[in-house]
């Protein structure tokens, strides 16, 4: 086994001391090392980020809509570099909705903030309502999620405890759920922030100018409310600020950010945070098909008490987003880290990247002291057509445009069909795998086309295999393009000798996954014990 080094460091988080290992990306940095940043500072899937200060700490969120662990923690320094902390849901509810394979629906844009000394995160269910989750430290542990209000199609709520202790909640609406869309919504809660105590009143009607508004951000500066909200669709929108001295209104509107003359569409959706130093900055995502939704962090200056953010070349007021700018300024230099992507499986615990499809059930995997990470096979009965809907996927996101992912592993299965594979997940998929039949081993590429409506899986290939070892690789270039390939000694690849378009999930980019199944009941599953997965340069 290969060793994974790893630099520790010790971030003061509230009055706790956590050592955080610092992970560098081989595939994408941000950070220039020369004070500069580029754009995506995360070019990976988290989307809809909310994001806030808490001393010198930033803790961002994101959407994680079924995937469990969900509610991704990301922590940064510098707004540049950015680490996964933790996760705020081990276990999304409801537990019997999401104990099975859900795409799409689950946590929607959430919100973070700190208050009376605690995390709140509220987030959105389309179809059940508002949920709170608290804890004291960003590493948890996490509250069960308690239920603000139910309600099918309210969505992306943000609170603010006013400065006489009053809380509201801003929220939209989801037309495919509530059958109306394109306004934002202000609640009353009670001082804890568990209940809404009020009806809601509209406060922006978005139709004429604004269709598809949503995704609103509460803040309160100088007097001024300010809504924070994103409009005109998710690749194709624009950012909106809207103020008023009355958190009920009337909101005067005004647009901050539109795509401009850059290559960054849909720039919207995000957080606005100000450094100790006094510096403004704004975070939010941009759609980019297969790979996802990635985070930008935009400059953001304020101007007769309405912000501009990026850059304002012409004097309009709207600003364009930057591709590369200096970096925040700290007063400080901190390593670079980016959130993990490799796996050596050297420790006990599975990295925080790795997410499931559903809830999972103890038994999918364990992680070992020896240097590998147990996978068994678990029964793919016939109601599940094709691994769209198979619960034990174990994936993470698309890390960069180009990439290379290969994993080593020992297949031992004990029955004819058992199958262990590495897989591209989207609404089309393909794997490579390793499958028992007549008593030998084969390597298999399988290809489903329109995976989410149920089509069965293609067969590309199938090539017996010999040995105990094997290497499982996929490579993707730009535009999603994947080959596949396949190892005996590390060395030699072969490779498939078709190519395969990755496409994206439900409101989710592709994702790399691995999965373990078998077509019968036994008390004795076969297993794959997994001694690495590495993400590299092509």
């Amino acid at each position: 086994m290969m060793i994974k080094q790893l630099v520790f460091a010790f971030l003061f988080t509230g009055s706790h001391l956590l050592a955080v290992a610092q992970y560098v990306s081989k595939v994408w940095v941000a950070d220039k090392g020369n004070g500069m940043y580029k754009n995506p500072v995360i070019n990976a899937d988290y989307s809809d980020p909310d994001a806030i200060r808490v001393g010198d700490d930033y803790y961002m969120v994101s959407s994680s809509f079924t995937h469990i662990p969900g509610l991704p923690l990301l922590h940064s320094k510098d707004l540049v570099n950015w680490e996964l902390a933790g996760h705020a849901l081990t276990k999304q509810p409801p537990y019997e909705v999401y104990d099975q394979v859900q795409h799409g629906t689950g946590v929607w844009a959430p919100s973070i903030r700190y208050h009376n000394n605690e995390f709140y995160i509220y987030y959105p269910d389309p179809d059940y309502g508002i949920y709170v989750t608290k804890a004291r430290q960003i590493t948890g542990p996490w509250s069960v999620p308690v239920l603000v209000a139910s309600g099918k199609g309210i969505i992306d709520p943000c609170p603010l405890w006013d400065d006489n202790g009053k809380a509201y909640l801003v929220a939209a609406f989801a037309g495919s759920r509530a059958g109306i869309k394109s306004i934002l919504v202000m609640y009353e809660m009670n001082r804890e922030g568990t209940q809404f105590i009020s009806e809601p009143v509209m406060v922006y009607d978005g139709h004429i100018t604004d269709p598809t508004v949503e995704g609103p951000k509460l803040y309160k500066r100088n007097g001024y409310y300010y809504i924070f909200a994103p409009a005109g669709g998710v690749s194709t929108g624009w950012q909106l600020v809207l103020r008023s001295r009355n958190i009920y209104g009337p909101y005067e509107r005004k647009l901050v950010m539109a795509q401009g003359n850059t290559s960054i569409n849909g720039p919207h959706q995000g957080a606005w945070v100000t450094t100790n130093s006094g510096e403004d900055w704004f975070l939010h995502f941009q759609d980019k098909g297969v790979y996802g939704r990635v985070v930008h962090l935009q400059p953001l200056h304020w101007i007769q008490d309405w912000p501009v953010i990026g850059n304002d070349n012409d004097g309009d007021g709207i600003g364009e987003p930057v591709l590369s700018y200096k970096k925040p300024g700290t007063g400080k230099s901190f390593p670079i880290t980016t959130p993990p992507e490799s796996d050596e499986f050297n420790t006990v615990k599975l990295g925080l990247q790795w997410q499931w499809q559903a809830n999972p059930k103890q038994g999918w995997l364990f992680p070992t002291s020896s240097g590998f990470l147990r996978m068994f096979s678990v029964y793919k009965p016939d109601t599940v057509r094709n691994l769209w809907t198979l619960p034990n996927v174990l994936a993470q996101k698309f890390p960069a445009d180009s990439f290379m992912a290969t994993v080593k592993l020992k297949f031992s299965p004990n029955w004819e069909e058992e199958r262990m594979g590495l897989q591209v997940l989207g609404t089309d998929y393909a794997f490579i795998s390793l499958v028992k039949r007549g008593g030998s081993l084969y390597i298999e590429y399988n290809i489903c086309k329109e995976a989410d409506k149920g089509s069965p899986e293609s067969n590309v290939e199938t090539l017996p295999v010999r040995g105990e070892d094997f290497y499982l690789r996929v490579s993707v270039r730009p535009g999603g393009i994947c080959s596949f390939a396949f190892s005996e000694d590390g060395r030699e690849y072969r490779n498939s000798a078709t190519s395969f378009n990755a496409k994206p999930g439900r409101w989710v980019g592709a994702k790399i996954g691995l999965f373990c199944t078998r077509n019968n009941k036994t008390n004795n599953a076969g297993y794959a014990d997994i001694d690495w997965f590495r993400i590299e340069r092509n």
